[in-house]
């Protein structure tokens, strides 16, 4: 009898495990990053892709904040990057059109599931990433997302640069602020985030001899040994649920810095 009802009550523990519903679905993450061009003591661009997912069938939960750490010892002080501000009434009013031409420190787009129909529509957006007024002496910037659909229009993502625990050296945080489908509706949700900081496709201007001229900036410099491991990268994802999301990854160290590591020290 004894046997017979352990037998029973493990049988119901595994049909409730697997009963569809029973648990709150969660949110997943991949992330992958790059360093363009990845030359060590030289200026680059940090890139980062980020791909939500559900389990299959669902949408993710909205998404309500994102940290994404980078590697220690980057230059980004030393970059040439963000050397004016837009403000947020500008960004509102104008767009990023209305904002200073070396105020721009990257590029990105979006994608997010509108909750229309039995599976949704995806709608995508461009961003613009912008330097921001500092605050409590943080740097600050924009994501200011741009679509010619009416969800994610004229959208501003406020973000901050703050320190981070090693083998990090700071982190990217960005508040994501809730967008209804319609009045009312439900919140649409972010499945994908991509987003560049530092001169790929940047053009600045600076006046020289009384005329203006057009220059690129220098970059984020990278260090002039690349970590064990190669550079690390990591990020964190809130959700409307309450949920959060994880992933890690690393830019291998290029290969020049490989070979000298190998050879090592010659003798005298």
């Amino acid at each position: 009898m004894r046997r017979s009802c352990n037998l029973l009550l493990l049988l119901a523990v595994l049909i409730g495990a697997y009963m569809p519903g029973t648990a709150a679905a969660a949110e997943s993450v991949s992330l992958h990053a790059t360093l363009t061009p990845e030359r060590l003591s030289q200026g680059t661009t940090i890139g980062f892709a980020l791909e939500i997912s559900a389990p299959a069938g669902q949408v993710p939960s909205p998404l309500t904040g994102v940290d994404v750490r980078y590697p220690n010892n980057l230059g980004i002080a030393l970059s040439g990057l963000g050397l004016e501000t837009c403000s947020q009434q500008i960004l509102e009013v104008l767009g990023s059109r209305g904002c200073p031409v070396d105020s721009r420190m990257g590029y990105g787009s979006a994608l997010a599931k509108v909750p229309i129909g039995p599976e949704g529509v995806s709608e995508g957006a461009s961003i613009a990433v912008l330097r921001a007024p500092d605050q409590e002496g943080h740097l600050a910037l924009f994501l200011y997302t741009e679509s010619i659909t009416p969800v994610l229009a004229q959208l501003v993502l406020p973000g901050l640069l703050l320190a981070a625990k090693a083998p990090f050296g700071g982190l990217i945080n960005v508040n994501v602020p809730l967008v209804p489908s319609v009045p009312g509706g439900a919140d649409v949700s972010v499945i994908q985030l991509q987003a560049t900081f530092g001169p790929e496709h940047l053009t600045y201007t600076e006046k020289a001899h009384g005329q203006t001229v057009t220059y690129v900036p220098k970059g984020i410099l990278l260090p002039d040994r690349c970590p064990p491991g190669g550079f690390p990268f990591a990020a964190t994802l809130a959700f409307l649920d309450g949920t959060r999301a994880s992933a890690r990854t690393a830019v291998p160290c290029p290969r020049s810095s490989l070979r000298s590591r190998r050879s090592g020290p010659r003798s005298q």
